[in-house]
């Protein structure tokens, strides 16, 4: 094992350890749920790499952290075990093959988990506790602790009023399972009181649980209104189940609060899916926090054949939703240049999952914006995935609670952090750009842009083959690119011959790029691939928008003094108007309104979540001869609705706009049916 992974896995078991002590132990969590989600991840990935470093005491091993001193110790016969988690539908899926792939090892047919299949339930987000009921009496309340050994607290959890203190026709023995935890606007109310108080305010509802549950004084406990969901049992005598839905029925039947709203029966892994996205969709309507659901396989004797692993089993698994926004710490800010020229603040974080996605870097935009936020390396931050797509630092939790000992403020550079040209403020901007004329950083941001997907398109010429290119000296300007061989190429470190034919027949291709596209790949500020379409189509040639005026630009839709300053400067520069007219040696835009397809004349947008990329969507209307808007409104003639559409579909119905499902979508571009 090379000793790089052998320290990273030990750092990993060391920060783990610890946090599990924070938040088991000390209800006092010091990074988020899903900070924590990613580190775990993490150190499993990495001993699944490294069977060699195997240790039975790591934390991927173990359940939760060892009880507090302070209570009596619950030894338990049948273990509270952890679950696995999943944070996206294709990993439920994985879930559901893995299952059945164990099932078949062991010559189970697929057929004995169709039909019956999965029970789906609501994942509180509060604290694992164990009620032990004996002859209907209870005797003993208990928290998971490290799954064996739990703390004793017998007395606190009877001030719930959802426990059952004696239950008719009971089981001789019975351990029943569930959640202790606290709406989140009892937690409002208690927070209130504690900030009046002087008191530190409880980070979320689980950690307010936590704490209420672990007092040494019940009536503390019973001053806080705590509730009980129930989901399962541990050891049970005198009393069986076929099924975990047998299972809540009969919970429920002894009365226990079983959460039925939120649980379903699920004959497949779609129907769970299924669950999944309406939960989520309505998880800010709940009173109580979720943050996910678990899926666990329906059949009980099903589940004694999955049986389990070192910390979880085998049948069930907790499918968590990924956060809008997560807190992570700031590791670094590092400055990047944009392809203007433009200098942008970068936030180097701790990795933490942001809806699906692993963030290890966010935006800080500008200067002011750092200035106006106070951001700085080691500060707790909150982060979310602004338009779903780019990650950007929201707040600064340590600059809000007015941390000390903070790092120094952030300062831009002044000068260029990869050509050392001097850097100067944009007048009457927030931005600072550098000055340089040969800023190789510059150059490569603008080469990729233009070979990017949505402009040129030349597949295959990634971000490294374009700083290579740039490096060696082989490309300076957007031509350069026209006059490479396959000689050139394939002689590049780790591009080979195959790669090499490849890359010269997407750079043929893109000879003939529609209008559009090729003003769009020009870089100029402030026309983006809308207002490229936009210009192509009122123009018709390159021509006739290069040798347009002020009054002629302003006149079209959508262009104002800022655009249009932008493109007289670009079109009036002696420096550009000589690159432009090399590269127009090589290449020949074709005109827009060349034969029209499908969706001529026709203006789609496009809400909600898609199962093909939404790039790839607009990209296909655009070749059809479509254009795309960029917010609705009555020039809009269709719009297509994915799931969990927003505010636009309601505003489409009420302008009386077409509305398209994907599947009708995609059939007018197949042309059937088309309107």
């Amino acid at each position: 094992m090379k000793s790089g992974a052998g320290e990273r896995i030990e750092e990993l078991r060391r920060l783990i350890r610890y946090h599990n002590d924070r938040y088991y132990r000390d209800d006092a969590p010091e990074v988020s749920d899903a900070e924590y989600d990613a580190l775990f991840r993490e150190l499993a990935a990495l001993e699944a790499e490294h069977p060699e470093a195997f240790d039975p005491e790591s934390p991927t091993q173990r359940v939760g952290a060892e009880p507090v001193d302070s209570f009596g110790t619950v030894v338990r016969d049948v273990p509270m075990l952890s679950l696995a988690n999943t944070f996206s539908e294709e990993e439920l899926r994985e879930f559901d093959r893995r299952v059945r792939r164990f099932l078949k090892s062991r010559d189970i047919p697929e057929e004995a988990l169709d039909g019956q299949g999965y029970v789906a339930e609501a994942k509180i987000d509060g604290l694992a506790v164990e009620l032990l009921y004996e002859s209907g009496r209870y005797v003993r309340g208990a928290t998971r602790g490290d799954g064996t050994r739990g703390e004793d607290v017998t007395a606190n959890l009877r001030t719930i009023g959802d426990v059952p203190l004696g239950i008719p026709v009971p089981p001789a023995r019975l351990e029943v399972r569930g959640e202790a935890y606290m709406n989140k606007a009892d937690l409002a109310a208690l927070n209130r009181g504690r900030e009046r108080a002087g008191e530190p305010p409880f980070a979320n509802p689980r950690n307010a649980a936590a704490g209420s549950v672990r007092q040494l004084d019940p009536s503390v406990t019973a001053s806080r209104r705590l509730h009980l969901w129930v989901y399962g049992t541990g050891r049970v005598e005198g009393a069986s189940f076929d099924s975990h839905w047998e299972e809540l029925e009969l919970l429920e039947k002894w009365g226990f609060p079983v959460n039925r709203r939120a649980s379903r029966r699920c004959r497949t892994i779609d129907e769970a899916i299924g669950f999944y996205r309406e939960i989520e969709a309505a998880k800010e309507e709940l009173p109580y926090e979720v943050d996910g659901i678990v899926v666990k396989v329906d059949d009980a004797a099903l589940q004694r054949e999955l049986g389990e692993i070192s910390r979880s089993p085998r049948w069930a698994v907790a499918a968590k939703f990924s956060p809008d926004r997560a807190e992570t710490t700031v590791e670094d800010i590092v400055v990047f240049v944009g392809r203007t020229g433009i200098l942008t603040p970068v936030a180097v974080l701790s990795p933490v999952v942001v809806r699906g996605v692993t963030v290890r870097r966010a935006t800080l935009h500008n200067q002011d914006m750092v200035d106006a936020k106070d951001v700085r390396v080691g500060d707790r931050v909150v982060v979310q995935r602004a338009g779903d797509v780019i990650p950007e630092v929201v707040e600064s939790l340590s600059a809000a609670k007015g941390t000390p000992g903070r790092g120094p403020r952030f300062v831009m550079p002044d000068r260029c952090p990869a050509c050392d040209a001097p850097v100067e403020r944009v007048p009457g901007e927030a931005a600072h750009r550098c000055t340089g004329d040969d800023c190789a950083e510059k150059r490569k941001r603008a080469l990729r842009h233009f070979v990017s997907r949505d402009a040129m398109d030349i597949e295959g010429m990634g971000a490294k083959i374009v700083s290579a290119l740039v490096d060696n000296g082989l490309v300076a300007e957007f031509s350069d690119l026209y006059r490479l061989d396959r000689e050139t190429l394939a002689a590049m470190e780790r591009l080979g011959e195959k790669s090499a034919d490849n890359l010269v027949r997407a750079v043929e291709k893109s000879r003939r790029a529609p209008l559009p596209r090729f003003l769009f790949a020009l870089g100029i500020q402030h026309v983006g691939e809308h207002l490229a379409d936009v210009l192509a189509r009122h123009f018709g040639s390159l021509p006739a928008l290069r040798n347009a005026s002020r009054e002629e630009l302003t006149k079209v839709r959508e262009v104002g003094p800022e655009v249009a300053e932008s493109l007289l400067s670009y079109f009036g520069s002696p420096k550009a108007s000589a690159s432009l007219d090399r590269l127009l040696r090589e290449v020949a835009p074709a005109p827009p309104g060349a034969p029209a397809g499908r969706m001529s004349g026709k203006t789609f947008l496009f809400t909600g979540t898609l199962t093909i990329p939404r790039a790839r969507a607009q990209e296909l209307v655009r070749k059809e001869g479509g254009s795309i808007a960029s917010g609705i409104s009555a020039k809009v003639d269709y719009l297509v609705a994915g799931e969990d559409p927003g505010s636009k579909l309601p505003k489409a119905k009420q302008l009386g706009i077409p509305v398209l499902t994907e599947e009708r979508f995609v059939e007018m571009l197949e042309g059937k049916g088309q309107d």
